[in-house]
């Protein structure tokens, strides 16, 4: 019992999101005391998906499916041409595994690859990139994030109008990016890397029958997402058994924690939009102000509980979208995902975490300042969605 409560403790002491969330949890329930209607606010669909993109990616980086396209990089011999490759491969990849997930295959190999090339100083700049890379290239698939997936779950838009929608985001930043990347190389433009060939040697134990699987499930969870079936449940048990049945140590390996702090603030969601002072509050200054409130919001708990603290008091989708998907870029608070990637670099550089918070915020802040304006110019001319 005594190495359980260590372990527990241990846990949220790594977990610091997590811990906020069944921190807050527990302190709506003493708001809102808790009742049958709040199962039913909890949002079990945007869960079940959740859960069936984490277990299905698992499968990706488990069978390495992205290796073919990581063996381009002993092609690269410039250091400029080396990281449009892999800020753009998290790019587009994010777009479909998650801004997330991304990162997690493409930072560690980034890192290997520069040290590897004897280009460490450029390591935290082109960590930086990938990371707003990840947050803008993903918000233009419903898909690409979970306040993206919680969004369009919730408003009913289609796949279409919301791609529409985040379009003008998603062509401006590629373009911003690659302007970035000319900046920091600058001087240094035509500037060599060598890397060994064993560096990107790709594992001949891989099944291939499972790559096969995970690909296929991917599409199916895709189709489920973008059709909204009303058949989730079953997709959810085919997902379950098939993984369970041919490859069950990927279960183990699902993101439960993400999971559980999902719930969590699903149920300080419903509680507090249960309570009458507080619900009348919100509905009064979040409406006509989405775009400040979830910016401001998401540096205090994250863009993805910001999603569903706001998203009942919203009238305009656009504007709450615009801002969640830019908050990642003002602290690392703002999006999972930043946290993600300084724990990747925390592993490789233990102690380094002020290098790290430093270079990502003078780099990211001002990418934000380009792009929060003509964001802010979009909503006010564009219509309400």
């Amino acid at each position: 019992m005594r190495k359980f409560f260590i372990w527990v403790k241990a846990l949220f002491k790594k977990e610091i999101m997590l811990s906020a969330s069944l921190l807050a949890a527990a302190i709506s329930l003493f708001i809102t005391p808790p009742s049958i209607e709040l199962l039913h606010d909890i949002n079990w669909r945007t869960l079940a998906t959740l859960f069936m993109l984490l277990t299905v990616l698992e499968g990706f980086k488990s069978e390495n499916i992205f290796a073919p396209l990581l063996k381009k990089t002993k092609n690269l011999s410039r250091i400029k041409t080396l990281t449009i490759f892999f800020v753009f491969c998290v790019f587009f990849s994010s777009m479909f595994v998650t801004n997330d997930v991304s990162l997690i295959i493409f930072v560690p190999l980034t890192i290997i690859l520069f040290r590897a090339g004897g280009k460490e100083k450029y390591i935290l700049p082109v960590l930086t990139f990938e990371n707003i890379a990840a947050i803008r290239g993903s918000l233009l698939m419903p898909f690409g994030s979970p306040q993206n997936l919680f969004l369009y779950a919730k408003s009913g838009i289609s796949t279409p109008e919301f791609i529409k929608m985040m379009l003008p985001l998603w062509i401006f930043s590629a373009f911003l990016l690659y302007i970035f990347i000319s900046i920091l190389y600058r001087k240094d433009s035509k500037e060599k890397i060598e890397i060994q060939e064993d560096v990107v040697t790709e594992n001949s134990q891989l099944h291939h029958k499972r790559r096969i699987m995970y690909q296929v499930l991917f599409l199916v969870v895709v189709a489920s997402i973008v059709t909204r079936t009303r058949f989730y449940p079953v997709v959810l048990a085919f997902v379950f058994i098939s993984v369970l049945t041919s490859d069950r140590k990927i279960l183990f390996k699902t993101d439960y924690v993400l999971l559980l702090t999902f719930l969590c603030f699903f149920t300080f969601s419903s509680s507090i939009c249960r309570h009458p002072a507080i619900s009348e509050f919100l509905k009064n200054s979040v409406a006509g102000h989405e775009y400040v409130w979830s910016i401001l919001l998401s540096q205090v708990i994250s863009n993805v509980p910001a999603s569903i603290v706001l998203y009942p008091f919203s009238t305009n989708l656009r504007a709450l979208l615009y801002g969640l998907d830019s908050a990642g870029l003002c602290s690392l608070i703002g999006s999972l995902a930043s946290v993600i990637n300084l724990r990747l670099y925390m592993r490789e550089y233990p102690g380094k975490s002020l290098a790290f918070v430093k270079t990502f915020t003078w780099i990211s802040l001002a990418f934000f300042a380009v792009v929060v304006l003509p964001q802010l110019w979009l909503i006010k001319v564009l219509p309400n969605m």
